[in-house]
C-alpha cells in the first residue's frame, strides 16, 4: 500500500492512536525495518543509519506531499533525559525532533553527538589565544 492509498484508507489521526507495525525496507541502507525492539509503538526511522521519510506535516497524520529523505543530523536531550533525533529533509529542509528507539544505532548515535566536537566552529591551534582572549590561562596541559 503506498502512501496515497494510506491517506484514503485511514482516517485523520489514525497513527496517533494505532501501533505502526508495518515492516519495511530502508530507503537509503536498504535495512529490513521491524517493529520489535523499538521500544515504542511508533517506528519513524531506521535504526540502523537513523534516516527517515518526510511523510508527515504533524506527528502521525501522514499528510505530507514531499516525501524526501530526513537525514539525521544532530541529537539532544529532552527535560527528562531522554534523547531525541533532529532530522532534516533533504528537499525541503524541514527539520523535526524524532525520539530514539531502543534499537537504534548506538555508533551512529554517538557519531552524530560528537560531530560538533569534532569539527568546532573555530581552528583547534587558535584555543590557547582564544582562551587568554577570554581572560583565562589558555594553557594546555
Amino acid at each position: 500500500m503506498n502512501r496515497k492509498n494510506k491517506k484514503i484508507a485511514y482516517t485523520d489521526g489514525y497513527y496517533k492512536n494505532h501501533a505502526c507495525d508495518s515492516v519495511f525496507t530502508c530507503k537509503i541502507c536498504g535495512w529490513l525495518v521491524v517493529q520489535e525492539g523499538a521500544g515504542s509503538n511508533h517506528r519513524n526511522h531506521c535504526p540502523n543509519c537513523l534516516n527517515s521519510l518526510h511523510v508527515d506535516d504533524e506527528p502521525g497524520d501522514r499528510e505530507s506531499d514531499c516525501g524526501g529523505y530526513m537525514e539525521p543530523i544532530g541529537v539532544w536531550v529532552r527535560k527528562n533525559g531522554e534523547w531525541a533525533i533532529i532530522h532534516r529533509c533533504k528537499q525541503c529542509g524541514k527539520l523535526v525532533s524524532n525520539r530514539i528507539a531502543a534499537d537504534d544505532n548506538p555508533m551512529k548515535l554517538m557519531s552524530i553527538a560528537m560531530k560538533p566536537l569534532t569539527f568546532p566552529p573555530f581552528p583547534l591551534e587558535k584555543i590557547e589565544e582564544l582562551t587568554n582572549l577570554m581572560g583565562g590561562e589558555g594553557r594546555i596541559k
